[in-house]
């Protein structure tokens, strides 16, 4: 509230004011009274009852509004909730500000109205200012290569003229984000590129397809009910047909697909798509297709990764942001068995890509090992230390299987002749550092293609 307030301050009457990162389970205490253990719009109301506020979530699966955005957004008692999508209201049916998943774009539709009228050269300026910002903080942080869950087709235009220019520093994956099938069965052939501008922009996969909502948010699609929610279960966010339809178009233009899933009911759908293709198409395991975050399993599903020859695209970090919760949600008996089961995953044969989804988590590489070795959470206690990653397999994950996971295995992931000399140099050695020293690591250079694009002190 307090930075709320600061914003209303300084904002014109009217603007809108925009933040992101807030997280329920990471306060030091619920409000009162609330909601799920969430506010019930009057303070936020009280802070800004002119100005429309829009705050998301720290997962990017829900946002937070307050009375002036909903009321721009049309949001009333009789408002439906839209298809993959919540409202949370409260006990006499009023919304709160809540809005989990598709529910939000009602509220970013109004905020997209209001942005209307910026010319297209503000347009651009904006979005090349933002992408230059985000490749130095990459490159800061030893990041090369930048796997981008989802962009529109205007996006990606934009990303291949600043490549055909020489102003993509870093080398970019991009993935199609969402767009109508129509859309999508018009445009994939158009703007499928591999190795565009020297190896700086790949556009060969459709994702991230959202088949579910984030754990904080109780919107991702479980098989059984929330232990501390048991009236929800979650819900899906694209259904498993819209899935179907999608993946279809992406086997036509020979696109790989990736499917965002957190809860083990989305996993499985997800699974029983991908198997129900792969029955249709002898070679779908040549398009290794991934399944984004793959949080929690239920147990019979964890060797149906490799036997598909699907891709697990995890992020270590998750485990310990959310790790003091994860039993909470769960219980103790489906955290045990399912949650971000790397070890059990492994065993199996399957290809972990390691990430850190920014901007969920900071995409600060070492934070992300360090959780990946060590499951160690901030008050020192480990989280279902046996599923945790050795060293080697942690270097591995997010080298040689990233690169795997964006077919670039021969050009990128290692080091040895032929290959396109991205190195990143850290002041000390990851494999060999106590483990307590990890989280100090510092980077000193990051040189892509050969030459020093970060030098640490300049």
């Amino acid at each position: 509230m307090r930075l709320v307030a600061a914003a209303v301050k300084t904002a014109a009457p009217g603007a809108w004011i925009l933040g992101r990162g807030w997280h329920q389970e990471k306060w030091d205490k619920p409000p009162q009274p609330n909601v799920e253990g969430l506010p019930t719009g009057e303070d936020l109301a009280a802070v800004s009852p002119d100005n429309p506020v829009l705050l998301t979530h720290a997962s990017g699966h829900a946002v937070y509004a307050n009375r002036k955005a909903l009321a721009l957004a049309g949001i009333g008692p009789d408002t439906k909730n839209p298809p993959g999508g919540e409202i949370v209201r409260d006990s006499a049916g009023r919304a709160i500000g809540m809005l989990r998943d598709r529910a939000a774009g009602l509220v970013r539709q109004a905020y997209a109205a209001s942005q209307a009228g910026r010319s297209p050269g503000e347009v651009r300026g904006y979005a090349e200012r933002a992408i230059a910002l985000a490749a130095q903080d990459a490159l800061a942080k030893g990041i090369t290569t930048f796997q981008d869950q989802g962009e529109s087709f205007a996006t990606l235009d934009l990303l291949k003229d600043l490549a055909a220019q020489d102003k993509l520093p870093i080398r970019l994956y991009a993935m199609v984000g969402g767009a109508p099938l129509d859309t999508l069965a018009a445009q994939l052939a158009a703007h499928r590129i591999v190795g565009f501008a020297h190896d700086h922009l790949t556009v060969r996969a459709v994702g991230e397809i959202t088949m579910d909502g984030a754990l904080g948010t109780h919107s991702a699609w479980f098989l059984d009910p929330y232990a501390d929610l048991p009236s929800s279960s979650g819900f899906p966010v694209t259904t498993p047909d819209q899935l179907r339809q999608i993946a279809e178009l992406a086997i036509r233009y020979d696109y790989q697909v990736a499917a965002h899933a957190i809860g083990d009911r989305a996993n499985r759908e997800t699974l029983d798509v991908f198997a129900a293709l792969a029955a249709a198409h002898a070679d779908l395991k040549t398009r290794r297709w991934r399944i984004e975050h793959a949080q929690h399993l239920a147990l019979a599903d964890i060797p149906r990764f490799a036997a598909l020859g699907v891709i697990a695209s995890m992020q270590g970090i998750h485990a310990c942001s959310d790790g003091p919760y994860v039993v909470k949600r769960l219980g103790e008996r489906r955290a045990a068995d399912g949650a971000y089961v790397w070890s059990k995953l492994l065993a199996t044969g399957v290809v972990i890509a390691n990430g850190t989804d920014v901007p969920v988590e900071d995409e600060d590489p070492i934070a992300n090992v360090y959780c990946s070795v060590t499951r160690r959470l901030k008050d020192g206690s480990l989280f279902y230390p046996d599923q945790k990653m050795t060293r080697a397999e942690a270097l591995a994950s997010y080298t040689r299987a990233a690169a795997y996971a964006m077919f670039q295995e021969d050009r990128l992931g290692s080091l040895a002749p032929g290959r396109l000399a991205d190195i990143t140099v850290l002041d000390r050695d990851l494999m060999t550092v106590p483990e307590d020293r990890i989280p100090g690591t510092k980077v000193l250079y990051t040189i892509v293609g050969g030459r020093v694009a970060y030098r640490a002190g300049n």
